[in-house]
């Protein structure tokens, strides 16, 4: 995802007064800003920070989602729709096949050991940003068996 674009669509969810959408869009821009200056690229924002500050958010919309009481479904509808906006920006995830393929090809040395910990650590550095680290582990687990 490019840093601009996510401005621009903040600034046309502004024009059409969409202000929940506004505020979602808003909050992943600041998260950005955040971790490009935690990192020292404050000026020139590369795609790959930009999508790491959004999975992150993702991540914890998700979780919150998840703890919010059922009781609270005015909280539960804002988390969810929340969640729905990050979604389109997030990058998009490797499935199982994709993994298993990715494993069977370019790990396959390591994944012959059926040591989960040392398949995790060699794969991690390659998938880290490109599929979810629970399916990740699911699948190293489901080949180790």
């Amino acid at each position: 995802m490019n840093f601009d674009t996510l401005q621009k669509d903040m600034i046309a969810a502004m024009k059409a007064k969409d202000k929940e959408r506004k505020e979602t869009i808003s909050s992943l821009v600041s998260a950005v800003k955040k971790l490009a200056i935690d990192e020292g690229k404050r000026d020139n924002i590369p795609d790959e920070l930009v999508d790491r500050a959004i999975l992150k958010e993702l991540k914890t919309v998700r979780e919150q989602v998840d703890t919010c009481p059922a009781e609270r479904e005015d909280l539960k509808a804002q988390y969810s729709f929340r969640k729905s906006v990050i979604e389109e920006y997030a990058p998009k995830m490797l499935s199982e096949d994709e993994i298993k393929q990715i494993l069977n090809e370019k790990f396959a040395d390591v994944v012959a050991t059926k040591n989960k910990g040392e398949i995790m650590k060699a794969v991690m550095a390659e998938l880290k940003g490109k599929a979810d680290g629970k399916v990740i582990s699911a699948v190293v687990a489901d080949i180790c068996k």
